[in-house]
């Protein structure tokens, strides 16, 4: 691992007086109060638009330039550094998996905070919004150009449509790339797991239960396509999974089907497994064709897969960044917006700010007390990658 001393001795100020001000406790306050803030606005994945809004707005009172929101509802903001090289970007998405109508009622026990959608990922931006803000204050005039990145679409069927969108458009110009969520905090995600989804359909006739009995059902075809599905033993190495997730279909229980659908998820470290494992789904599909049914799959989701090495430097000074406030990183593999970048050959990282749990469940929760030191390590990592030549 890169000695610690040694990266922040390229720094003046030296690293702990700049990163600890006296009122750096009210960082943190405003920090959480932002999230709060972020997490009332209703932001479904293809409905972040009001969202996105609130942190353009945002944007531009920390003084951020050539601030926008393009078609998709990505936000963009830029803090010019005093460099011409190329540029790094901290991103945290916007979307959340619950709709627009959920109940988004915080509430606090003990040391935690419950709220639908507050650590993943209100929070995540929320740590991007302190960053700007601090950079700003503290007058830390970083060598590179820095992108300020809130992408949507991130969860589920949004296929990290956000951050495919903003790489493209800002990929000739970066050098690396740091992702934010909101818990998590002590991990470093390197790699990006390849990620597949299905949606399977079968068609039918139809008819009574009793009076065309034995005609063709969509839902019995689909059944026994989805016992098919669970029977297969993926390899655990490389780790390979599949989860059917929701099944739908039929319109009454005395009715024979005339449709069925399932959404099926698939992931893989590896690609070659990942694809190994939808060609067995589909020669299963093939196989359970029969007449008076017609079967379709959808690819609904397609997530790349990208890492990069243990020793890479980037990963290195996330390492560092994680021992300056005395934890030892621990490094994963994942699907988050960094596959993007990942797969494109950018480096990236993903990391989080604090602990929580219940992601995606209205009793998701964030426990704040480590989050001083999330953001501390947030602002050495975005220092010094800001500094490293790429």
């Amino acid at each position: 691992m890169t000695n610690l001393s040694d990266i922040a001795s390229s720094y003046t100020p030296p690293l702990s007086k700049m990163l600890i001000p006296a009122n750096f406790d009210d960082y943190v306050v405003q920090t959480i109060t932002r999230a709060i803030n972020i997490q009332q606005i209703a932001s479904p994945t293809f409905a972040e638009n009001t969202r996105a809004q609130y942190v353009a707005d945002q944007f531009r009172a920390l003084g951020l330039v050539d601030v926008s929101i393009d078609d998709v509802f990505n936000v963009y903001g830029l803090l010019k550094g005093v460099g011409d090289g190329k540029a790094l970007m901290v991103s945290a998405h916007t979307d959340t998996v619950f709709p627009i109508e959920t109940d988004l009622a915080i509430r606090r026990e003990d040391d935690l905070i419950y709220g639908a959608g507050l650590g993943d990922n209100s929070l995540g931006v929320a740590g991007l919004l302190f960053l700007a803000e601090f950079l700003q204050k503290q007058t830390i005039a970083l060598p590179c150009d820095v992108w300020f990145v809130a992408p949507s679409r991130e969860e589920g069927l949004g296929d990290l449509g956000g951050m495919k969108a903003a790489f493209a458009r800002l990929k000739p110009h970066l050098k690396a790339v740091i992702n934010l969520e909101g818990m998590a905090f002590g991990f470093i995600y390197n790699g990006g797991i390849a990620v597949r989804r299905l949606h399977i359909t079968t068609k039918a006739e139809g008819g009574h239960s009793w009076l065309q009995f034995g005609r063709p059902s969509a839902i019995h075809s689909l059944m026994a396509i989805g016992a098919k599905i669970t029977a297969i033993h993926p390899p655990t190495h490389p780790r390979t999974t599949y989860n059917i997730g929701v099944i739908e279909g039929g319109h009454s229980v005395n009715s024979i089907a005339t449709d069925a659908g399932m959404w099926l998820d698939m992931r893989s470290e590896s690609a070659e497994s990942l694809a190994k494992l939808e060609n067995h789904v589909r020669q299963i599909v093939a196989h359970s064709v029969q007449d008076g049914v017609q079967f379709a799959i959808d690819v609904v989701g397609d997530r790349p897969a990208g890492q990069i090495p243990d020793n890479h430097p980037l990963v290195q000074m996330a390492q560092a960044a994680l021992a300056y406030v005395g934890i030892a990183g621990s490094l994963e593999t994942g699907s988050t917006d960094g596959n993007v970048p990942l797969a494109a050959g950018c480096p990236a990282v993903t990391i989080g700010l604090a602990r929580g749990g219940n992601a995606h469940r209205l009793d998701e929760y964030i426990d704040p007390t480590p989050l001083s030191d999330g953001l501390r390590q947030l602002l050495a990592l975005t220092i010094w990658a800001g500094g490293w030549s790429g």
